[in-house]
């Protein structure tokens, strides 16, 4: 009996311990990365000169602090603009984010080379639309695409509101 309970114990440690080397901690995902693609419930978001039509450059996670620092180039009225943006940690692990209104920010996979991540934005008319995003530091592999499109679906947002950013 002792055997099996150790046995049950090591390989639950092992399991774990594989869990947490599949997704690191969001302050390890630290540095540059960009945009591959987005979707939105609301294309008109997304759309060129939309506030979320955004050229990630930089995320900073800081685990102690509990925020995450956005940096990217969005086009307003015709012109690049560069945006910081600064997300609060909630008890629930997501962020809490004032861009174009009030926002909710969570990653939902992530490795060394990919992010997917999900927002829900109310904007100031009360308006909500919910996004996802795949952003890289390399080139996507067929499986990383495969889990922002699953994610997309899950979250109720038609295919064709997805904007693949690498051929625009």
């Amino acid at each position: 009996k002792m055997k099996v309970l150790f046995l049950s114990l090591l390989l639950g440690v092992i399991c774990a311990a594989q869990e947490e080397e599949a997704q690191p901690s969001l302050s390890e995902l630290s540095g540059q990365w960009r945009t591959a693609y987005i979707a939105s419930s609301n294309l008109g978001k997304i759309k060129p000169n939309g506030p979320f039509r955004v050229y990630l450059h930089k995320l900073l996670f800081d685990d102690e602090q509990g925020t995450v620092d956005f940096y990217f180039f969005v086009k307003h009225k015709g012109k690049w603009e560069y945006k910081h943006v600064l997300g609060i940690k909630q008890e629930d692990g997501t962020y809490a984010v004032d861009y174009e209104g009030k926002n909710v920010f969570e990653v939902s996979h992530a490795s060394n080379d990919i992010l997917v991540a999900h927002n829900t934005n109310v904007d100031e008319h009360g308006k909500k639309t919910v996004l996802t995003g795949l952003f890289v530091k390399v080139n996507i592999e067929d499986e990383s695409l495969q889990k922002f499109k699953e994610l997309t679906q899950e979250k109720g947002i038609e295919e064709e509101n997805v904007v693949n950013f690498i051929e625009t």
